[in-house]
């Protein structure tokens, strides 16, 4: 069917073989053509959660870790660390 969208061309390796076959089973008589979209489709609602939830640990990580140093250096740690340095 003609088109005016791009087109890829993908070559069947071993591992993307046994990718289609396991997806075949999933999709029974569906196209290889369309077995390798809803792969790619799959794959990457896959990495886009994947991407939320590490970016929601980092969240509960700077959450839980926020004030956690608090008090730790004591009141003229700056001006005793400036001491140090040359003029």
């Amino acid at each position: 069917m003609p088109t005016t969208k791009p087109r890829v061309m993908v070559t069947e390796t071993a591992a993307l073989t046994a990718a289609l076959d396991a997806a075949a089973t999933t999709w029974p008589g569906v196209p290889r053509s369309e077995l390798l979209a809803r792969l790619a489709l799959a794959g990457a609602d896959a990495h886009r959660h994947a991407e939320l939830d590490a970016q929601a640990n980092r969240r509960a990580a700077v959450a839980r870790l926020a004030g956690s140093m608090t008090g730790r250096f004591g009141q003229t740690y700056l001006d005793d660390l400036r001491q140090e340095w040359p003029p």
